[in-house]
């Protein structure tokens, strides 16, 4: 127990030094040092260095009516005349909940074939991921001899809201933070709403732009007789088609059911074109160059309309096929909202549109305030915490106060070599760290002092108030790093914020005071060998 051979002071001294360096970023500047050195202090969070809180929400209506839209291009696929089957004639929509397919072809008889149709169709529902009993993800009916509905069933709609929250959280860090750089907190609240912590960012109204985007990408053919525009003007839509316009094109008829999706693209990025003007360039995965090539090969002199959120971004003469998957999107952008736009599109398609719920802005001066605080804190607890060891322990509390110090350079080092982020609350577990810090150093002096009473030597009584006294330190300290650990999992924000700096704490403590302190006082007994302890 007061044995100190050569590696174990070695150690004691790398722990300290590795300390010492992941804590040095946080005062000097170190974008000159070695590779191996960290080049930045810890991150803060948002109520410390200011930023956007948004909570949103997403629409189960929505997430329903967008997954049967997806549906409807499957069943548009089904009821083609692929692998031999006969063309079943059909016009699919959306209606709330519930996708109608209504025949539109009957046979010689005057009879619609709803049998053949219901069967190609029920071949494309399977299981929904992680719904209860393997529950399907659709309910198809024939609902008339010339018409099936499709709906979700209340077992599937709940995985599907899941699914859908975790692929918003997704989306939304991939539309704030496309780089994968920015210190931004996503987290859930129930089964429908999302919190977005991000510290630093100054405008509200971008990141609500950003994110209010569906993010709906879809190549569609478009009807441009201007007969069909006129009549579709004046209220007549021609049957399967929808009328929209764009900031390049005027009105056009554009198809109901797209060529292409969101989901067939594999990356976005910003770019410029021949006239260094900002431009989007985005390629396709297999499967959509394959439909891409397709459509352009059989669609010759028609145009190709380009939408995002019902706009049309650009439409596009085919004159020739086009392989390889390769699209650019130009017009009339600004370098911001080509970036944005890329991100969008890379990002993918939001489950549903997202709602906001509530706003807050976090002012960089109100945390410069917070952390003066917390700093002014911390100090007059650690200089009260010092004098009382100092005069209740003498020479052995001014060695608890060296480690105390160590402890606090460790909890900093362990910050920002983790990268965690800093909150307020944070900043309250590093100052209620400091004062648990002395407990396990109170504990060793009270039991060293019972020994040296009973007339044991400074030696033996050090020893022996060290051994007895480590299964209480370890009990006391386990119990609150089990505590810290299931704040961690179950909380959210600052509550793991605070969780984070008190379980670093925690570890750090028991080293500091079981190894440090240790050592200093076994050094000092070894060195001028008193006959009797000042504690």
């Amino acid at each position: 127990m007061l044995q100190f051979p050569p590696w174990k002071i070695s150690l004691i001294l790398g722990v300290m030094l590795w300390g010492t360096l992941m804590a040095l970023p946080n005062l000097v500047n170190m974008s000159g040092a070695p590779g191996f050195l960290p080049k930045n202090g810890v991150n803060l969070g948002l109520d410390l260095q200011g930023g956007v809180y948004l909570m949103m929400e997403i629409n189960p209506d929505e997430v329903v009516a967008n997954r049967l839209e997806v549906f409807a291009i499957d069943v548009r696929n089904a009821l083609s005349n692929k692998d031999g089957k006969p063309l079943i004639g059909h016009l699919s929509e959306v209606d709330g909940r519930t996708l109608n397919v209504r025949l539109t072809r009957p046979d010689a008889d005057g009879n619609y074939p709803i049998d053949d149709a219901v069967t190609r169709i029920r071949k494309l529902n399977g299981s929904v991921e992680g719904a209860i009993g393997g529950a399907k993800t659709y309910e198809i009916e024939a609902a008339s001899p010339q018409l099936i509905k499709v709906s979700v069933p209340a077992t599937a709609e709940e995985a599907l809201m899941k699914g859908a929250l975790a692929k918003t959280m997704t989306i939304v860090r991939r539309r704030v933070d496309p780089e994968g750089v920015s210190e931004i907190s996503i987290t859930p609240q129930g089964n429908d709403r999302i919190i977005l912590e991000a510290p630093g960012e100054p405008d509200a109204t971008r990141l609500k732009n950003l994110l209010s985007r569906d993010g709906r990408m879809t190549f569609n053919l478009v009807d441009s007789s201007p007969s069909s525009i006129a009549a579709a003007e004046a209220g007549v839509v021609k049957p399967g088609y929808h009328l929209l316009t764009g900031p390049e094109t005027g009105p056009l008829l554009v198809r109901d059911i797209p060529e292409v999706v969101g989901s067939d693209i594999a990356t976005a990025s910003q770019g410029y074109d021949d006239g260094n003007r900002p431009q989007i360039n985005f390629r396709l995965n297999g499967n959509g160059a394959s439909k891409f090539y397709q459509t352009t090969r059989l669609n010759s002199g028609k145009l190709f309309a380009i939408v995002l959120d019902g706009t049309i971004m650009s439409a596009p003469r085919i004159n020739e096929p086009i392989p390889g998957g390769s699209v650019r999107i130009t017009g009339s952008f600004t370098l911001e909202e080509a970036q944005d736009l890329a991100a969008i599109i890379e990002a993918g398609e939001m489950p549903a549109k997202v709602q906001f719920l509530d706003q807050r802005t976090v002012s960089a001066t109100l945390g410069r305030d917070s952390i003066r605080a917390g700093i002014r804190a911390s100090l007059i607890g650690l200089g009260l915490v010092a004098l009382f060891m100092i005069i209740a322990y003498g020479l052995m509390g001014c060695f608890a106060v060296a480690s105390l110090s160590a402890n606090i350079v460790l909890i900093v080092g362990g910050l920002s070599g983790l990268g965690a982020t800093l909150t307020l609350p944070g900043i309250a577990g590093i100052i209620l760290t400091i004062g648990m810090a002395v407990d396990a150093n109170v504990l060793v002096f009270e039991r060293i002092r019972e020994e040296h009473r009973a007339g044991r030597s400074p030696l033996t009584a050090v020893q022996a108030g060290y051994e007895r006294a480590l299964s209480t330190i370890l009990d006391a300290n386990i119990t609150t790093f089990i505590a810290a650990t299931i704040l961690y999992l179950l909380g959210s924000g600052p509550v793991k914020g605070f969780a984070v700096t008190l379980a670093i704490g925690i570890v750090t403590s028991v080293f500091t005071a079981f190894v440090i302190t240790r050592w200093l006082t076994v050094m000092w007994l070894k060195g001028f060998r008193p006959r009797k302890l000042a504690v």
